[in-house]
C-alpha cells in the first residue's frame, strides 16, 4: 500500500535539491532583513559632520588640536 511518503521521495519533497534550496531561501531572507535594518537605521540624507568646518570644530572640542591650530586651519578653509 502506498502512503504519502513514497510520493515525496522519502519525505524530502524536492529530492536532493530541497535542503540546499531551503538554506538558500533562509540565507537570502536573513540577508535581506539585515540589509533593511541597516538601511533604515542609517542617517540617510544627513550631511552632519561632513563639512570641513564642522569636523574642525569637533576636533577642537575633543581636544585634538589647540586654539591656535583651530583658528589657523579655520582661516585657511575660509579662503
Amino acid at each position: 500500500m502506498w502512503d504519502y511518503m513514497h510520493t515525496y521521495h522519502g519525505g524530502w519533497g524536492m529530492g536532493w535539491f530541497g535542503f540546499p534550496l531551503m538554506l538558500l531561501f533562509w540565507g537570502v531572507l536573513i540577508f535581506g532583513i539585515v540589509m533593511l535594518v541597516r538601511f533604515f537605521s542609517a542617517e540617510r540624507g544627513s550631511r552632519a559632520g561632513t563639512d570641513p568646518i564642522d569636523i574642525l570644530k569637533e576636533r577642537y572640542a575633543r581636544g585634538e588640536i589647540s586654539i591656535e591650530e583651530y583658528e589657523e586651519r579655520k582661516r585657511n578653509l575660509e579662503k
